[in-house]
């Protein structure tokens, strides 16, 4: 009998569930519709593969059967006649697919709506992020939406990354899905003179998809290698497609300077490695050269944008040979710009950890203290307990690392921060002990 890992269920969903809801999101025109069939698809394969095992085109076993479900739906419902109009015309009927409906484990019919849909996989998850990034959506609920649909994240992984409750995000996330039901919102890339209006909102999605791949906000492992390699594949069409914009290129050089230090994050067993530890010699120096050869065509241009300028710090950091021979006097100037175009708290307080290295802990602790960036940003708390561990403060940093520890559920990024909390207390421990 076959045995089945869930990790391995939940690695498909992961990896496919963007690709799932998109394919239907163009045959059906309804993206709720799309949603819930995909997840109806999986709860099936929950309960099926474990016994059967896993098909050969998973992908394609899933969105066979979430079609059928849609069409089900569609079926039982009474406004059938006037939802399907709202299919995409151009879409290829069941049977040209080659598809046995009613055979969605069926290796031929797998193989060939694989084939069938292969070619049009990147247009339908362009037309979803564009979709959503609608600008009838409030900017928040754009990404948001996206997210959920297009990256497979939960409601609780996408609040954490808002810095929200998770029911403020749930309310965002079906106020958005209505409004596009409502508006009759077009499952389509809009035409050059529409993209201005919504590149921004595309450009933040892809960002956060990455950043979610590369620290994972929940799980056993530091990242989500699926989510960065999408968000870097969704990066260079949107450089295909929009050559001459500088904010579209910034973006993919970051992604590219920031996944090249991918494998050196991790040490031996999967600990988080600091970038000041990590073993420079493990970093992709194609993806570093790429990334690199991308900020001086921005230089160039002169028309400097957030993802630009840092990728530009992130140019610095890859151009050093060593932690300790880092520029980070011009990483604080990039920073000093950045905060120029973005004055966020975020960019503050990362801001902040260069300023320690050229003016001292100190300095940067003054800043820190001054945002507002307690409660869900873990990150906050992480860099304070840093700087106060290096001030000699270490009753309160031990403190610190305790918030940090209590905000992330990222296991690897916990067991570093209790790592770090126990070395305070156990120092503590030693000198409070009688010679």
């Amino acid at each position: 009998m076959p045995v089945l890992a869930a990790s391995e269920i939940e690695r498909v969903f992961r990896e496919q569930y963007g690709r799932a809801v998109s394919v239907l999101v163009r045959r059906f025109g309804d993206i709720e519709l799309a949603e819930e069939a995909v997840q109806d698809a999986f709860v099936v394969a929950t309960d099926r593969w474990p016994v059967t095992g896993l098909p050969a085109s998973p992908t394609g076993w899933i969105i066979t059967t979430a079609r059928n479900r849609a069409i089900d739906v569609l079926r039982r419902e009474a406004s059938r006649a006037d939802r399907y109009p709202q299919a995409d015309p151009d879409a290829a009927d069941d049977e040209a697919a080659g598809v046995a409906l009613d055979a969605p484990d069926a290796s031929d019919a797998l193989d060939a709506l694989d084939a069938g849909e292969e070619g049009a996989v990147g247009d339908d998850r362009l037309r979803l992020i564009f979709t959503c990034c609608h600008p009838a959506l409030g900017a928040a609920a754009q990404v948001a939406l996206t997210l959920r649909l297009l990256g497979g994240l939960s409601t609780a992984e996408i609040a954490r990354a808002f810095l929200v409750p998770d029911v403020t995000m749930a309310q965002r996330l079906v106020r958005a899905k209505g409004k596009i039901r409502d508006a009759g919102i077009p499952y389509r890339v809009p035409g050059a003179a529409d993209l201005p209006g919504r590149i921004r909102a595309v450009l933040a999605v892809v960002y956060l998809i990455f950043n979610e791949g590369h620290t994972a906000s929940s799980g056993q492992r530091l990242t989500r290698e699926d989510l960065c390699a999408e968000a870097i594949r969704l990066g260079r069409q949107l450089a295909d497609l929009l050559p001459a914009e500088p904010e579209v290129m910034g973006l993919l050089a970051l992604m590219l300077l920031v996944d090249a230090r991918r494998a050196a994050r991790s040490g031996p067993g999967g600990e988080l490695v600091l970038l000041a530890h990590q073993d420079r010699g493990r970093w992709d120096r194609a993806l570093v050269a790429e990334g690199q050869a991308i900020v001086r065509r921005c230089l160039a241009r002169g028309q400097p944008g957030p993802y630009q300028l840092q990728a530009a710090i992130n140019a610095v950091h890859a151009g050093a040979a060593s932690a300790a021979t880092t520029d980070w006097r011009q990483i604080v100037q990039l920073y000093d710009q950045l905060l120029s175009l973005e004055p966020s708290p975020v960019v503050a307080l990362n801001r902040a950890v260069a300023l320690a290295e050229v003016g001292g802990p100190a300095a940067a602790l003054a800043i820190v203290d001054a945002l507002e960036l307690s409660g869900y940003y873990y990150l906050f708390h992480a860099v304070r307990a840093d700087l106060l561990r290096r001030v000699g403060r270490d009753a309160e940093a031990a403190d610190a690392y305790t918030a940090a520890i209590a905000a992330t559920d990222n296991a690897r990024e916990r067991d570093f921060l209790r790592r770090r909390r126990a070395a305070l207390t156990g120092a503590r421990r030693e000198e409070s002990t009688p010679s």
